[in-house]
């Protein structure tokens, strides 16, 4: 028989029980691998000339050994250094908050939680990798690192890590979010990264673009692209991803494992998860070690990926080897694209702006261990609206997308008058995204359509790879 919840149940960094007593909730020592336990291995990465499964050489001009030896991984589970640790103690353990003020407001018997991942120093679940990643990094003599930025999240996360190890940030930033986010672009500063606007005239990649169109908008694509063309050409310098690959949402697991102790300690199952998913780091970490326990019989939840409408890739998207970049600089990874030449409308609110979805996670999906849908973006913000004056929390525009799937949710529930719970990942404050609330509160957003056309011609630069 499953304990439940008291209605007023509140879980953070303490988790308890009202029968059981206090019961600390440990940061997890380790991070969970999903790959050792899937009956079918994700096809390889491939090298963008020789169309060869990619060799840890081939990466070696970008990332430190230890990152290539944890992308290729297929152990279960990996253990995570004291260092690391020690500097998640900063926020780490993260509450998981049951939600009853929205449960009341929208009337339904579903107990809603949400695990929030904003409490970090950046505000967001985006340091759970950038601290790993800037120390290996560091471990092994690197001076400087580049990177790509869409609303700032993962940029501000990585000036963050570099300042508490040492070493130089370099982040090139999708110029619609530069333009319209000015205080991400301080909070960078503030922690000592060097920031471009994206595309910028410093590198080749930047270059070509603005020849074809001096007024780009921007994409993660681009950014990526040049981000990756100065790492690769500086010896002490190399690139981190804030997304998409295997480590990046190993190191993303601490939140999944951690919700698990959380949800045990208070005698809770989840009936359906759901997460926002860009390029899936967060819905990763979350997901993963609950999908892991689904696939040994212990529960069986429904697994929800929420993606805006104005970039779908894992529901309108074609599961093929694409480019992570504009550019063609990186690896050939099988994943769910639009296509890598695909540019977000620039007044696409809600960020989730990556062409393609991270190809572990993409493998996931084709396997049915999940489902995904798209939300426009007046009905997040709506949603988010509704969280706000509930529970407190301004979400950051990422989350509004879980926020308003679980809202769908609970009002099914309400009709059908099941008691479901749903567990939701709150990845973010909003606190420097307020100018997309504006437009939400004076009523100058738009619900942006899916450009089919846009989007075929797009694809129809995929490379042709027979796997």
């Amino acid at each position: 028989m499953r304990l439940r919840a008291s209605p007023g149940c509140r879980v953070r960094a303490r988790a308890a029980s009202s029968k059981a007593g206090p019961q600390a909730v440990e940061i997890p020592h380790q991070w969970y691998n999903l790959i050792a336990d899937l009956p079918v291995k994700p096809p390889p990465a491939l090298h963008p000339q020789t169309l060869q499964p990619i060799k840890p050489e081939d990466l070696s001009p970008l990332f430190p050994d230890e990152l290539i030896k944890q992308e290729a991984s297929t152990d279960r589970f990996i253990a995570i250094p004291e260092e690391v640790i020690d500097v998640y103690r900063l926020w780490r353990p993260t509450p998981l908050i049951r939600a009853k003020r929205l449960e009341k407001l929208l009337d339904t018997p579903a107990r809603i939680y949400y695990k929030y991942e904003g409490v970090s120093p950046a505000g967001s679940h985006k340091p759970n990798t950038a601290v790993p990643q800037v120390w290996y990094n560091a471990q092994e003599g690197v001076k400087s690192v580049t990177t790509e930025t869409g609303a700032g999240q993962w940029g501000s996360s990585l000036a963050f890590a570099c300042s508490l190890f040492g070493l130089d940030c370099e982040v090139w930033q999708v110029r619609a979010s530069y333009d319209q986010k000015p205080y991400r672009k301080l909070m960078m500063q503030t922690w000592g990264a060097k920031l471009h606007p994206s595309p910028s005239s410093i590198t080749e990649a930047g270059r070509k673009i603005l020849q074809m169109d001096p007024s780009s908008p921007g994409s993660l694509g681009i950014a990526i692209s040049e981000a990756v063309e100065v790492a690769a050409t500086n010896a002490d310098t190399k690139y981190c991803l804030g997304s998409v690959l295997n480590h990046v949402l190993l190191h993303q697991t601490v939140i999944g494992e951690e919700c698990i102790k959380q949800m045990e300690a208070i005698g809770e199952t989840p009936d359906v998860i759901i997460g926002c998913t860009g390029g899936g780091s967060n819905f990763g970490g979350l997901t993963f070690p609950f999908i892991r326990e689904k696939l040994k019989g212990r529960i069986n939840p429904l697994i929800r990926a929420v993606e805006p409408t104005a970039c779908p890739s894992l529901t309108k998207g074609v599961y093929a080897y694409d480019y992570g970049d504009t550019a063609g600089m990186t690896p050939l990874m099988k994943m769910h694209t639009l296509g890598h030449d695909f540019v977000p409308d620039p007044i696409h609110a809600g960020g989730l702006r990556y062409h393609g979805m991270a190809p572990l996670l993409s493998h996931v999906y084709e396997l049915g261990f999940m489902e995904a849908i798209s939300i426009p973006q007046i009905e997040c913000f709506q949603g988010a609206i509704q969280f706000a004056r509930t529970e407190g929390l301004i979400p950051a525009p990422e989350p509004t997308h879980a926020i308003a799937a679980t809202i769908r949710e609970a009002l099914h529930c309400r009709e059908t008058g099941e008691s479901k719970v749903i567990l939701t990942a709150m990845c973010g404050h909003g606190h420097f995204d307020l100018p997309a609330y504006e437009k939400y509160l004076q009523g100058n957003m738009v619900d942006l359509s899916f450009e089919e056309e846009k989007i075929k011609a797009s694809l129809a630069n995929i490379p042709q790879v027979v796997a």
